[in-house]
């Protein structure tokens, strides 16, 4: 059996139907940008969320970068955010002109650590950047408490967490605004880029709208400074076709995830879900030494596994400059060197859920002591992320 990590194309056929047709009525309209199908999707999405107004943008990095614009960030104005996670959020942060001030992660959740964050806020910090990572939110009243005590603007990076809930409250609903990623592997995609940025103000809402397109109040008049970042017509019909399964997708991933977790919770680290949370399992993540020697042996196996993300934003090469040493955030650097994402889509089967289960359970069987206390690479203390990566101890 041959399990891949996703598969775009087996979700692509089941909803044919749907999709083809949602096409088909662009192209037949001849109406491409800033129509009646981005409107149309924008509200439909409003009413998933329960409350605010959306503002459909190019992709999710953008949406947080129009995010932070409309909060007025900008140059040396500093940010808190994770620094486990994709770089494309703090591609967004600098594409302000601020700068990213690295939070460390609570180990459990992988999530914003709140006692972190209260102790990185300075007299330069504009705004917090949670990062819903996995699938599953960020401790939000407490990080709201901060935000209100120290007059900090919250923008929720949703992209992973489309449909989770936190104490009742839907992703990206709680913050001054909620960014979303529409990527093709997302909880809903496109068929393409895509993204979209949601706030409960009808004044942030007017603005991101001119920031998303040039600036314009209307055509040709330009109120303000804005870049072109436009959710185009035929992936705005893609995502209104998909929007009603939403929710049964999201249903079918708690399941996946929890057939994982009943079946290897014994031999590896398993997800924990935050009292009061619904995680939507973006991605199914596990934790284990030797993680690299599980990796290849899984793909021997032909189960494709990942690593989401190997080396954390503080330690990347583009952000040297920032002067992180290794150390500086021990959960997150502690959590890279040890996670394994498992094959996660609403089109997995339970018998490839069960061939998963079975493939990690026959490495743990079959390795001898010796082969699952040695460390790799990447473990080893003395080792530089920045040599691991080179030798290709890092996927």
């Amino acid at each position: 059996m041959k399990v891949p990590f996703g598969n775009l194309k087996a979700h692509y056929h089941a909803y044919k139907g749907e999709i083809d047709e949602a096409v088909q009525r662009v192209l037949d309209s001849g109406y491409f940008i800033l129509g009646p199908e981005l409107s149309k999707f924008e509200k439909e999405f409003e009413q998933y969320l329960g409350s605010g107004h959306v503002s459909g943008c190019a992709n999710g990095t953008d949406a947080i970068q129009l995010a932070l614009a409309a909060c007025d960030i900008g140059l040396n104005d500093e940010v808190l955010v994770v620094a486990h996670t994709a770089v494309p959020t703090i591609c967004a942060i600098r594409s302000t002109g601020a700068q990213p001030k690295f939070v460390d992660i609570d180990p459990a959740t992988y999530t914003m650590c709140v006692k972190d964050l209260e102790s990185k806020i300075t007299e330069k910090t504009k705004a917090i950047v949670p990062v819903h990572l996995y699938g599953q939110m960020a401790d939000m009243d407490p990080i709201m408490a901060l935000a209100k005590k120290h007059n900090l603007k919250v923008v929720e990076d949703c992209a992973q967490s489309t449909g989770a809930l936190y104490n009742g409250r839907m992703a990206g609903t709680i913050g001054d605004f909620g960014t979303f990623s529409y990527y093709p592997s997302k909880n809903i995609g496109a068929f393409g880029d895509g993204g979209a940025v949601a706030t409960g103000s009808k004044e942030n809402s007017e603005r991101l709208n001119m920031l998303r397109n040039y600036g314009q109040s209307k055509r040709y008049y330009h109120d303000t400074e804005g870049i072109n970042s436009r959710l185009d017509e035929i992936q705005a019909a893609i995502l209104s076709a998909q929007l009603p399964y939403l929710n049964e997708w999201n249903v079918r991933r708690r399941e996946i995830a929890q057939r994982y977790t009943e079946g290897l919770k014994d031999v590896v680290e398993t997800p924990v879900e935050r009292e009061g949370s619904v995680h939507v399992y973006h991605l199914y993540v596990i934790q284990t030494d030797n993680r690299d020697r599980l990796i290849d042996y899984l793909a021997e196996q032909s189960v494709q596994a990942l690593i989401h993300y190997p080396i954390p934003a503080h330690l990347q090469k583009a952000y040297a400059y920032l002067n992180y040493k290794p150390g500086s955030l021990p959960n997150t650097e502690k959590a890279t060197q040890r996670i394994v994402s498992l094959p996660m889509y609403p089109e997995l089967t339970n018998d490839e859920i069960d061939y998963v289960i079975e493939s990690i359970r026959s490495y743990f069987t079959n390795c001898s002591q010796e082969k699952q206390t040695t460390e790799s690479p990447l473990n080893a203390g003395t080792q530089s992320y920045e040599v691991a990566a080179k030798s290709g101890s890092i996927s």
